[in-house]
């Protein structure tokens, strides 16, 4: 029994660093990332939202693409995360740089004019995502 309790101690810490890896990756590539004000990303979340439904669901994308991008959407909709919600700050900064990482994916792959033909709201709401994304105009 001595064994099992050795072996199942040394799965728990194994998974534990492995979670603070990705936690230490994901915040280092969101350093590359510059980030608007959390008010300007809060109103700019609706028209994100439509924004990568309306870039999943274009049949003139690449198939790589708009799995990437579905998986994302269950990534969002799904209530465990990488860092909890709950914690602040950090909390939503996981799904924030994963978002960013994705549409800079789709943006190197589709190209940003996608992006451009499927947003639905302001240019100025766009050219934020844009930036966050790091995509060069």
């Amino acid at each position: 029994m001595d064994a099992v309790w050795k072996i199942a101690i040394g799965a728990g810490v194994g998974l534990i660093l492995v979670w603070l890896a990705l936690i230490v990756a994901l915040l280092l590539a969101g350093r590359r990332f510059e980030r608007p004000g959390l008010g300007e990303m809060l109103r700019l979340l609706p028209d994100l939202l439509r924004l990568l439904k309306r870039l999943a669901g274009d049949k003139g994308l690449p198939r790589g693409v708009r799995v990437r991008l579905w998986l994302l959407l269950v990534y969002l909709a799904v209530p465990i995360d990488l860092i909890p919600d709950f914690i602040p700050v950090i909390g939503y900064a996981d799904d924030a740089i994963v978002v960013a990482l994705v549409l800079r994916s789709v943006a190197r792959r589709a190209g940003a004019q996608a992006l451009h033909r499927h947003w639905p709201g302001s240019p100025a709401g766009l050219a934020a995502v844009l930036r966050t994304a790091g995509i060069r105009d």
